[in-house]
């Protein structure tokens, strides 16, 4: 029952944090045509979806350690560990590629195209790399 529980909690927080980045792909087109005084709103809800996507997160790693313990995998299994090195790699690519790119958007003295280039660049890197994983979680192949 547990182990259910776990993976319930797994599947939504995946979910969660996959979610938010794809209504934020038309999210980029307006916030490019945008207005300095509307871009505001739009530059609001980025910074929620990506706050979202960050919290569900966690709980989408900690459910995948509670996994791992209480399942019959092993911490060596190959697709565990090419899932948890791509997510140290997302990790470290979602603290550095969102936040600059929203804070110059914020600034109107900015050059806001190369900042939407740059943030239309990683939100779709970061999609990407969300579902590398999400296919690693569910397909389990053996790589060695």
């Amino acid at each position: 029952m547990l182990h259910r529980l776990y993976l319930y909690t797994h599947i939504v927080s995946a979910i969660m944090s996959i979610g938010p980045f794809f209504i934020l792909i038309p999210l980029l087109s307006k916030l490019r045509a945008s207005e300095l005084h509307v871009q505001h709103a739009y530059l609001d809800t980025f910074k929620s979806a990506v706050r979202l996507a960050k919290h569900a997160g966690h709980v989408l790693v900690v459910s995948g350690i509670l996994l791992v313990m209480e399942g019959s995998w092993s911490w060596t299994t190959s697709w565990i560990v090419v899932t948890v090195l791509i997510l140290l790699s997302s990790l470290f690519f979602l603290a550095r590629a969102f936040s600059p790119s929203i804070r110059k958007l914020a600034q109107p003295e900015s050059n806001r195209e190369q900042a939407m280039n740059k943030l239309t660049r990683a939100v779709y890197i970061y999609l990407a790399l969300l579902l590398i994983m999400l296919w690693f979680m569910v397909a389990k192949p053996t790589l060695w």
